[in-house]
């Protein structure tokens, strides 16, 4: 009988250590060395291109501060009109006009060539001109079975995927590794699995996230409504059964 009082304890036991195996399936970089310092080069990061409906602030400046005004949204009555966010919006044939200069196209740009080409139109009209073009309705949305879900806007180009995942609280113990980044790009939507156990991550074209992009987070399968009361009742029948086997060894 006792032998049978110790086989009910030996149970939770396993399932402990099992539990205990899963666990370690959710760390991020398993393939990584911690015992010593690696570097790679950082070969993978491409500067967004402007894409239609992106939001641009410019701001333009010279050696006369007057001159500059009228380049400007915030001074120009018929940039007031172009959006209530106080940017240009770029239409979707990739273009925004400018007073004075009128439009440029932006399919293909960086906001760093853009601001160039700015810089170009502008040196007849003013003395050493400074231009700086900044993407001002960066913004991803994060889904799915983490702390905080939710759409994250970003006062930067440069947003990584471990970063967004911070932003949202970090995945759940019970997420899966492996989530689904969506993508559109040039009128084309991209589907991409990426997985956060293996640091080939940090290589992946999909890294760096771009405007608009989602990131989806689906739960494992220990999330599942019936597996949870799965396990319930067999929690629950284990309890019983080591209160009677309790009782039987008395």
């Amino acid at each position: 009988m006792k032998a049978l009082y110790h086989g009910f304890y030996l149970v939770p036991l396993v399932l402990f250590l099992n539990s205990c195996g899963s666990y370690k399936q959710t760390a991020y970089f398993q393939d990584v060395n911690r015992l010593v310092v690696t570097k790679e080069k950082v070969t993978n990061y491409k500067a967004p291109t402007i894409q239609p409906e992106d939001m641009l602030s410019i701001n333009i400046s010279s050696l006369n501060p007057e001159s500059s005004a009228v380049f400007n949204f915030a001074s120009n009555p018929m940039a007031s009109v172009t959006d209530n966010m106080g940017g240009y919006l770029v239409s979707q044939k990739d273009e925004i006009q400018l007073p004075v200069i009128g439009s440029f196209k932006t399919q293909g740009l960086t906001t760093a060539e853009l601001k160039e080409q700015i810089t170009v139109k502008l040196i007849p009209y003013l003395k050493e001109p400074v231009v700086i073009v900044k993407l001002i309705n960066f913004k991803i949305s994060v889904m799915g079975d983490v702390a905080h879900p939710g759409l994250f806007k970003v006062q930067s180009e440069r947003l990584t995927i471990p970063e967004a995942l911070s932003l949202a609280g970090d995945l759940n113990m019970t997420a899966l590794r492996q989530i689904l980044i969506i993508r559109e790009n040039d009128g084309e939507r991209q589907y991409v699995t990426v997985d956060m156990t293996k640091k080939s991550l940090f290589n992946s074209p999909y890294y760096y996230l771009r405007n608009n992009d989602v990131v989806y987070v689906e739960a494992g399968k220990s999330k599942d409504p019936a597996i949870g009361q799965t396990y319930q009742k067999i929690g629950l029948a284990l309890a019983v059964l080591s209160v009677a086997a309790i009782f039987l060894t008395r």
